[in-house]
């Protein structure tokens, strides 16, 4: 008497609810405006979103958690879903369980963030039983090579992205699309790759996700053909940093710093394999910040690896992440503090930038390429001309064509400018010289110029 009654995975009565809540949410999304003013400001979610997490909220104080987070009825309804049964070994269960314990002790998830981390976690689940699946009845795929990947990776904000979208034009480098990491299976092919139907279902999705966080496709673009960062491949490793940007799940995102990524990487190394047994090219384009805080293990599975590293002020680049985290947070919780969500992140960065200063100074230097913010905003056709001197390689007519093509189809402020302060987050430089001092020490001359 007294205890909650959690729901799971083995009920059909809830999986119905839980469905029905999903698919009005989806529909009001789809079909309600939402528009953000003042990114860096509380903001109340949109009415439908109100009156869903209104929904929760009564049925929570009716003793009833719809649906629950729970492990093992995750996976058994994964199994259920796809009918398989094999997931490979288990080194992603720790992460798993980790990931859970914050969402239910940390995160304030609301209704609506319940149900979304219910299905996230369900699908990147599914997603590992069906690759471990395909790859099992298919040997072609343990059989392709990696050769030579180029990764772009940073501090959050420092240009990764535009890098990233950028090189993916060369029609001699190979990037991860938005729709064929959500929906990996079967794997894309060559002749259909723009036209694949499941395009058009990830393309509803992001646009549900636009809805349900105000103002998030001004700070980060979403589109299922644009590239997409490795954390989402790394996300059905279970340890990944897309969760703790979804979510506010310190405790899990410390322990997976702390953690051995040699499983982690080889899975990363899987995916890849996956998804280019039918649309090869000469190397891969990819990135993620995330890959800073892991430098030995990513050139332990990718030793051939070329690295570019974008530099910016700690102090602008964490604070536009605090923007990106609040807006996306406020999404899915009950609560999204601005300035506990500066110190954490300014905190946990500084983590991450020592270990890649420190790291960096045990690797071969030769495999770094180093490009300030800066530069990349100033004329970013001219660094990544640079880049491909630097590596070697001829940067096509047709590649320099696709590349202005593309900046003049998607210029910097297509959804409306970011506007943001560190001060709102309650950052300033005397913290920034404390917590950084090693990396402005070591990196210094890629930030001359930028703002004080």
């Amino acid at each position: 008497m007294g205890q909650k009654r959690f729901v799971g995975a083995t009920n059909q009565p809830l999986h119905n609810f839980t469905d029905k809540i999903l698919s009005i949410t989806i529909t009001l999304a789809l079909y309600c405006p939402s528009k953000a003013k003042d990114l860096n400001a509380p903001q109340q979610p949109p009415g439908y979103i109100q009156l869903i997490n209104a929904i929760g909220e009564r049925l929570e104080r009716m003793a009833l958690v719809k649906p629950e987070l729970s492990a093992e009825q995750l996976m058994k309804r994964a199994q259920q879903k796809t009918g398989l049964k094999t997931w490979g070994d288990d080194a992603f269960r720790p992460g798993l369980d980790q990931l859970i314990a914050a969402l239910n002790t940390q995160a304030q998830l609301s209704q609506v963030g319940r149900i979304t981390a219910y299905y996230n976690l369900l699908d990147h689940l599914c997603v590992r039983l069906r690759l471990n699946n395909y790859r099992a009845t298919r040997p072609e795929v343990a059989a392709q090579t990696i050769v030579r990947p180029l990764f772009i990776l940073g501090l959050p904000r420092t240009g990764t992205t535009i890098l990233h979208e950028l090189i993916a034009q060369d029609p001699s480098f190979r990037s991860p699309a938005s729709w064929e990491v959500a929906r990996p299976l079967p794997p894309p092919t060559a002749h259909t790759y723009n036209s694949d139907k499941r395009i058009a279902t990830v393309s509803r999705l992001l646009r549900v996700l636009e809805k349900l966080t105000p103002g998030f496709q001004a700070i980060h673009a979403l589109g299922a053909q644009l590239p997409q960062e490795c954390v989402y491949m790394l996300a059905s490793s279970f340890i990944s940093e897309q969760f703790a940007y979804m979510y506010n799940v310190p405790d899990y995102r410390n322990w997976a710093l702390e953690q051995d990524m040699t499983s982690a990487y080889a899975w990363h190394a899987r995916f890849l394999q996956h998804l280019q047994v039918d649309t090869a090219r000469e190397r891969w384009v990819l990135k993620t910040p995330a890959h800073l805080a892991h430098l030995d293990y990513l050139l332990a599975q990718y030793p051939d690896a070329a690295i570019i590293w974008t530099h910016r002020r700690p102090l602008e680049a964490i604070a536009s992440f605090s923007s990106l985290a609040c807006t996306l947070r406020r999404g899915f919780s009950a609560s999204a503090d601005p300035v506990m969500t500066g110190a954490c992140e300014f905190e946990y960065f500084s983590r991450v930038a020592h270990r890649g200063v420190t790291t960096r100074r045990t690797l071969d230097n030769g495999q770094f390429i180093d490009v300030s913010f800066e530069a990349i905003c100033a004329d970013p056709l001219s660094v990544v001309s640079a880049i491909y001197d630097r590596l070697g390689m001829p940067l096509t007519h047709e590649a320099q064509l696709s590349m202005r093509e593309y900046l003049r189809r998607r210029p910097r402020n297509l959804y409306g400018e970011h506007q943001y302060s560190a001060q709102t987050f309650g950052l300033d430089a005397a913290q920034e010289q404390q917590l950084y001092s090693g990396y402005l020490s070591e990196y210094g001359a890629y930030l001359e110029g930028e703002a004080d």
